[in-house]
């Protein structure tokens, strides 16, 4: 009979009681810590000592929550209380950096049910490449790289526990009967940490609530000038500059260092106190990495983004450098088909549309009526083959012509499909850059001078829509339009 291996693991403390957030987070924080440090010592010492006799193992911290009352909440709030008397857990990660967030939606909780929250080590274990990750001097080597198998002794990320199950569902259960309280699992969100760094070059503690998606590198350029025109005013709040490789600059002079090796997706925060800043990531062209961007950015629980790129006007009244408010979809792109069916509704949010509808009028002085010289809002297309004019049009013109569109894109639908997805409060305006169904294509001496008048004044008004979002109260932002019948209590 073959005899099991002995599981070494740091010690297991039973779960507490907190009835203040600030607490539940400061135990959270212990747990994880305790956690990633046991992996990362043992990982050390396994790669310099062989395999040991037997596993490895640590366990995420986990938040729970059981209430046997169906007393209402504030029917007002979207967030931070559950719908219904159960049990309800998360597992919990990075809660050093999540920390901010983990207190506002505990304390919710706690303040809204009159009832503390149970915080302790969970049943999931954490894979050794998520805790190594917080250990720059280490690196887990690749299947092969060793004498054993790494999965023999440590726990590596599993598919089962990775996944949208909770955001795309309806009736998710935990394996032990409990509800989820987070729209993530602690997996998942160790997942997306990492590709963020991959694709984004950047550290996921420098991304900020408000996110900008761009598919042009001509914003970058605007946007650096913007931060350090921002950086040279003591007033204006803005406190650094951070360029992929986590090069950060606090002075507005300060040279920026460029990678050798630019991402795939280079992301740039201007960051404010508590995350109060302005991330933009420029995405490149199509819904594929539209996707990707928004997959991951997702855990981050930003407090709304924004596409501001570049599209094919569809109208022959629309002029070059016009604006698209986009206040529909038409999903051609087909990379969320199996996650967010087509048929599904995606409602243009009245928040998003009158701050970004205010700030074209700021940055270029049109006002009411006048304010349709140049911009439109009607729905937007997206697709999935950037060189559609070269097949027969007579299709796609047609159901364009029939969904009332006024402009095409690659990235858009994806972007505010996610956002629905995802409870992410999402936005588009857009900028003609061609129209090419009536003979004015996108060229190289056109596309330069266009540029060159329009993108500043572009940019400009994506940051100060989201400077006026800012200011904006949580629970108007993150409304109930983006909840469905049965909701996380975390945001």
């Amino acid at each position: 009979m073959t005899q099991s291996r002995p599981v070494e693991t740091p010690d297991l403390p039973k779960h507490e009681a907190f009835d203040t957030a600030e607490a539940a987070v400061e135990r959270l924080q212990l747990l994880y810590k305790e956690a990633a440090e046991f992996l990362c010592r043992r990982f050390k010492d396994v790669m310099e000592n062989g395999r040991p006799a037997g596993r490895v193992r640590a366990y995420y911290p986990e938040v729970r929550l059981t209430t046997s009352s169906f007393a209402a909440t504030d029917s007002r709030l979207s967030f931070g209380h559950v719908v219904e008397p159960g049990r309800y857990s998360t597992t919990v990660t990075r809660p050093d950096l999540f920390g901010h967030y983990l207190t506002q939606q505990l304390g919710l909780l706690i303040k809204n049910h009159g009832m503390p929250v149970q915080v302790g080590v969970s049943e999931t274990p954490m894979p050794v490449h998520f805790a190594v990750a917080n250990d720059p001097g280490l690196t887990v080597p690749q299947e092969g790289a060793t004498t054993f198998s790494l999965r023999d002794v440590f726990d590596v990320p599993e598919l089962a526990t990775m996944n949208d199950d909770i955001v795309n569902g309806y009736g998710f259960t935990y394996g032990d009967g409990s509800m989820p309280l987070a729209p993530f699992t602690a997996q998942r969100i160790d997942y997306s940490l990492a590709r963020l760094s991959h694709y984004t070059a950047t550290a996921a503690e420098h991304f900020q609530n408000h996110v900008l998606f761009t598919n042009y590198q001509f914003y970058v350029d605007e946007f650096e000038a913007y931060a350090r025109q921002v950086l040279a005013d003591e007033d204006s709040g803005y406190t650094a500059f951070v360029a992929p490789g986590n090069v950060e600059i606090t002075q507005p002079d300060a040279p920026l260092a460029v990678l050798a090796k630019m991402p795939q997706m280079p992301t740039y925060h201007l960051k404010r106190a508590g995350g109060g800043g302005i991330t933009l990531v420029n995405i490149g062209v199509g819904p594929s990495n539209a996707k990707t961007a928004t997959d991951h950015i997702a855990v981050l629980r930003p407090h709304a983004w924004l596409m501001v790129g570049h599209c094919a006007g569809l109208r022959n009244t629309q002029r070059l450098g016009d604006f698209v408010l986009a206040h529909g979809y038409l999903r051609e792109d087909h990379v969320l088909d199996d996650d967010l069916p087509v048929w599904m509704p995606i409602p243009a949010l009245a928040e998003i549309q009158v701050a970004l509808e205010r700030a074209v009028a700021a940055v270029t002085k049109y006002e009411g009526y006048d304010l349709k010289r140049i911009m439109r809002t009607g729905t937007v297309a997206t697709i999935d083959n950037r060189n559609w004019e070269l097949r027969d049009q007579s299709g796609p013109v047609q159901r364009l012509s029939q969904s009332r569109a006024v402009a095409l894109d690659m990235e858009s639908a994806t972007i505010a499909a996610n956002g629905f997805r995802f409870r992410v409060p999402y936005g588009t305006l857009l900028c003609v850059s061609d129209k090419p169904l009536h003979g004015e294509l996108k060229l190289p001496g056109m596309a330069s001078e266009f540029y060159r008048t329009q993108v500043a004044q572009h940019l400009q008004i994506g940051i100060r829509a989201m400077e006026s979002l800012r200011e904006m109260p949580l629970e108007r932002i993150h409304s109930r339009k983006l909840r469905s019948f049965e909701e996380t209590a975390f945001l």
